[in-house]
Order: structure tokens, then sequence, then C-alpha cells
């Protein structure tokens, strides 16, 4: 699945999990991929985590989105061209990367829908950008 000498065949992974299933012994480096906290959870739920909210998708955009199903092909171009012209997408690529070395990545986030939402297209651009699809 992945290609040989990629940072993932090392058995570390970039994961999308949704905050509400996030168990406390959950390992990996935890980056909150929403612009808005999460309802009803308290950081303290998230264990040590980082909050990338420049990374996560325009408030427009976003409002836009509204997680209508029949948007998600153009919320995912859309938020692909917002990342490819984001100047703080390089820096957490490579933070990403250095993560991937060490353990798994969670790309945590708050969505119902665990398929179509910011974080797997975050998660899928990042997989490009670092070879590891």
């Amino acid at each position: 699945m992945f290609p040989e000498g990629s940072i993932v065949s090392m058995n570390h992974q970039l994961r999308a999990v949704r905050v509400y299933d996030l168990k406390p012994d959950t390992e990996g480096f935890r980056i909150l991929v929403d612009r808005l906290w999460p309802r009803g959870k308290r950081k303290e739920d998230l264990g040590q985590f980082e909050w990338a909210k420049d990374i996560a998708p325009s408030n427009e955009l976003r409002k836009w989105f509204g997680h209508d199903p029949g948007r998600f092909e153009e919320f995912t171009r859309r938020y692909r061209e917002e990342l490819d012209g984001n100047p703080q997408a390089g820096t957490f690529s490579d933070e990403v990367r250095e993560n991937l070395k060490s353990g798994d990545v969670l790309l945590l986030f708050g969505a119902k829908d665990k398929e179509q939402n910011q974080a797997v297209v975050l998660k899928a651009w990042l997989e490009e950008r670092l070879g590891t699809e």
C-alpha cells in the first residue's frame, strides 16, 4: 500500500480521527485540524495536542460547505487550492513528516461524517506531498 522506503513503511501512519472517537490511550502526535473548537470537548479530553487552525479551511469555505455531501467534491477542490496557496502549509507538512519518523500522526476533527470532511482532504493532500500515499 505504501511505497518502499516511505516514512510510513516504518509502521507509522497518518490517520484522520474523529475527536469523539479518540480514546485516551490512543498513541500518536495529535493535531486538531478544525478552525472551531469541537462542541462539548474540553482541552483535557484531547491530551497533548497541537491546534492547526491556520491549516483548516477558511471560514468562508467552511460555511459554504456546511457538511453537505453534494458539495464535497467542490469543497475538496477548493480546500486543496487553499492548502496549495497557504504559506504555512510547507512548515505544517514538514512537522508532520518529522513526527511520522517517530510515531503515528493523528489529524483530529469534529465532523460527524468520517469520510467527507477536511481531515480526509488534508490527509490525502499530505500523503501526496510527503510521498506516502
